[in-house]
């Protein structure tokens, strides 16, 4: 990749995420906390004459850059609050999967976004809105940090404390609808107030893992009902010596297991690797703040 400013797209997973319910727009309020891996997309961003993407890397056959695709949406949309012409041409190198629960497309957007700015400066008005604009989870990516995240994506909280984590994440090379995911677990009204302001001390990996176990993914159930093979990826993880903890992440199919150590987690990506060879299989951290 050349020269230009690079920005690192960092893979979101969703440690937990309860759907609080349905709105009459049709968007659902959740609540969930978000970490960020050390894996990650890369996007470079350089001035222009026109709007231009050129993707490279592992997963970039199976992604289009045409006019939907959220790099060249956040790029018309940042030119846009700034009354000017989208003249960026932006390199992305695809080292996620696509449609796979890791918000791989939003941490490109959000990624995107910060490029830009750092090359014409901030937009006016609410950078957040904007974010929300292209995604429900492009805010929580633009920040990358370990957040609480409640209603539709907009109001995040920081999570001080939360330890650097050791993991394995795991793809079986399927992708899930997120919006099919939604339509089966038929989620009804929103009752009762979000809990924002109530996640207690997690500052270490067996307290992160009390809260966990009583907090789990709404959407794991309804996702392996679509897709089956959600089921042998999380009971294989739960099988790896040192595993935690194993669920889905956002609406799948990526799955999560977290270790004690980095060493152990290396051990059950190798063997995973090795039983699964067309599995997207990455050790790695989940950052801490």
């Amino acid at each position: 990749m050349s020269t230009g400013i690079l920005e690192v797209a960092n893979a979101k997973v969703n440690l937990s995420l309860k759907v609080r319910g349905r709105q009459p727009d049709g968007y659902h309020q959740l609540e969930s906390l978000v970490v960020f891996a050390d894996v990650a997309d890369r996007v470079i961003c350089k001035d222009a004459d026109e709007l231009a993407l050129e993707i490279s890397g592992p997963f970039a056959e199976n992604l289009a850059s045409d006019d939907d695709n959220l790099i060249l949406r956040a790029a018309r949309v940042c030119a846009a609050a700034l009354g000017r012409e989208p003249t960026f041409a932006f390199e992305l190198k695809k080292n996620l999967p696509i449609a796979s629960g890791i918000g791989g497309g939003s941490a490109d957007a959000a990624a995107a976004l910060r490029a830009m700015m750092r090359l014409w400066g901030d937009p006016p008005g609410s950078i957040l809105n904007m974010a929300l604009e292209l995604g429900a989870d492009v805010p929580v990516c633009m920040r990358k940090r370990p957040s609480f995240m409640t209603g539709v994506g907009e109001n995040l909280r920081t999570v001080p404390r939360l330890p650097e984590i050791n993991a394995v994440l795991a793809n079986p090379g399927v992708s899930v609808s997120t919006a099919a995911v939604f339509e089966r677990l038929q989620a009804g009204p929103i009752e009762g107030p979000d809990r924002l302001p109530l996640l207690p001390g997690v500052e270490t990996l067996d307290l992160l893992l009390a809260w966990l176990r009583e907090n789990g993914n709404d959407l794991e159930t309804p996702a392996m009902a679509i897709e089956p093979m959600i089921g042998t990826v999380l009971t294989e993880l739960r099988e790896t010596t040192g595993c935690r903890l194993a669920r889905m992440s956002g609406s799948g199919a990526t799955c999560f297991a977290l270790y004690d150590n980095p060493f152990d987690a290396a051990e059950a990506a190798a063997a995973l690797s090795k039983a699964h060879s067309h599995w997207w299989v990455e050790a790695t951290k989940f950052r801490g703040s």
